[in-house]
């Protein structure tokens, strides 16, 4: 049974890849999005931003890197970010941040599993 088959929340740690978080990640930011675009104030930078962060967890979906080298391989697409480096820098933190909550905690990962759900998800 491949991992895919089992629910994230009962997936040992050990057995977790990136690609599988960031491919829930990518679902999780629905809710970011709906929340951007009820704000009040000019949220183009939160735009751009986020557009980043998708962009990373794509390549890391594609990419499937080992989760040994998974903070290397967020390293690297900083190195070769260009002139987004600093933004590029910062979004990587967060999916490394949230790859390690995946591994410590269970009930994140079942939150995952749900389809990561927010009142401030768009319909």
């Amino acid at each position: 049974m491949s991992d895919r088959d089992t629910s994230l929340a009962t997936t040992s740690p050990a057995t977790l890849r990136p690609a599988r978080i960031c491919g829930q990640l990518l679902a999780a930011m629905e809710g970011s999005e709906g929340r951007r675009k009820k704000r009040k104030r000019n949220t183009t930078p939160d735009a751009i931003g986020m557009s980043i962060k998708r962009n990373l967890l794509s390549r890391a979906t594609v990419d499937d890197p080992e989760p040994d080298d998974f903070e290397a391989w967020l390293l690297h697409q900083c190195l070769t970010a260009g002139p987004l480096t600093g933004a590029t820098r910062a979004m990587a933190m967060d999916i490394l941040d949230e790859w390690r909550l995946a591994l410590a905690s269970e009930e994140f990962r079942a939150w995952l599993d749900q389809g990561a759900p927010s009142d401030d998800a768009e319909s």
